[in-house]
């Protein structure tokens, strides 16, 4: 499942990967400095994990992580092919969800490829050209449902109805993500991976004195995501990449109080793309390891169990499970287990976040 970092040159994509995983991705003040895609893999901050360590003492701690792509910087004309327009859309087709960095800070250092700051009007540069691509893609699904219509196909005569309907909303300058659409369209629209239908969080880059309540331009995106039901986030990327680079904990923590944050901005975004991909955490906790499993929402036990391997799911028997807040109320498993709070759940068990688990299976 990655998450692809997006937006206009030069508004602090790179910065901002930077700042989320290891890798070093170029960030320089001219568009295009990121040409290849660069992936990273990002640790998800979780206090439950450290909290669970703290009480089994293990010998080792494993994190979930999420996969987070910085794409490099589309323009106007990109649906053409302008700019490095295909392989930017190609780059975000093979992503689940997307992070999309909007600048809202004054710099008269910093290029604006458009001359002035308007985060609206940059994520309308962005929409437009995703949406024009995602007509070419439904036009032409279009003409191939039509032909096989023609033999009588009952399902290709469905598609035709949907796809004419989708063809029209995208050609109003709407993006697919407000599409109605019943379960049977709903497959057709997956098949298309369509890159306006893509959840979407939009990040604010602010400046280090806007950092904690943002900024008149951060109201605008705020308004304009409400309306599109999609989440909203502002940090500053410049002082979040200032933070990275200090050593020690508390160091980082003594500037984030001289800011008044409670939290690098950083593990907000981190914790906002796993859940705009649609995931949460399961853990196991033994001496060996305590350890942080990524799974879907809605995974029953035995998909949860196959996350750690396939066996565990062909031959699950039932999962012993401890909700994370009687663990950490009582203190160990055994004071779990004398307070009757283990369970035992069977293959139907609907993963909930937070649960600490043990599978038992026979192959």
């Amino acid at each position: 499942m990655k998450c692809g970092i997006v937006g206009l040159p030069n508004v602090g994509k790179s910065t901002l990967f930077n700042c989320l995983s290891s890798a070093k991705a170029q960030a320089a003040n001219y568009p295009f400095c990121t040409i290849e895609p660069n992936v990273g893999q990002v640790t998800v901050p979780d206090h439950r994990l450290e909290r669970l360590a703290e009480l089994v003492n293990p010998a080792k701690v494993q994190a979930a992580n999420v996969e987070i792509v910085d794409i490099a910087g589309l323009v106007r004309g990109a649906s053409k092919g302008e700019g490095l327009g295909n392989q930017f859309l190609g780059n975000i087709r093979e992503t689940n969800a997307i992070i999309h960095v909007l600048r809202c800070f004054e710099n008269e250092n910093v290029t604006h490829v458009d001359g002035s700051v308007d985060p609206i009007r940059d994520k309308e540069t962005i929409d437009i050209e995703l949406q024009l691509k995602d007509l070419e893609t439904a036009e032409k699904r279009l003409e191939k449902a039509k032909k096989m219509a023609k033999s009588g196909e009952k399902e290709a005569k469905l598609n035709v109805e949907t796809l004419e309907r989708l063809v029209n909303f995208l050609m109003e300058g709407k993006n697919v993500r407000g599409f109605d659409r019943n379960d049977r369209e709903a497959g057709l629209l997956n098949e298309m991976q369509l890159l306006t239908d893509k959840p979407v969080l939009y990040l604010c880059n602010v400046d280090e004195s806007s950092a904690k309540e943002g900024n008149a331009h951060v109201e605008r995106v705020r308004v304009m995501a409400k309306e599109e039901n999609a989440g909203c986030l502002h940090i500053a990327v410049s002082t979040e990449s200032d933070i990275a680079e200090l050593e020690t904990y508390e160091e980082k923590q003594l500037f984030l109080e001289e800011l008044g944050l409670e939290d690098a901005g950083v593990n907000r975004v981190i914790r906002a793309a796993y859940d705009l991909l649609k995931l949460q955490t399961y853990f196991t906790a033994g001496e060996k390891e305590v350890r942080a499993w990524t799974i879907k929402r809605d995974f029953t036990a035995p998909q949860a169990a196959g996350v750690i391997h396939t066996d565990f799911e062909k031959g699950f028997i039932r999962a012993e499970v401890i909700s994370f807040e009687d663990y950490d109320h009582l203190g160990s498993e055994h004071a779990v287990k004398e307070a009757g709070k283990m369970r035992v759940e069977g293959k139907e068990y609907v993963v909930q976040d937070g649960d600490i688990m043990h599978f038992r299976f026979n192959v």
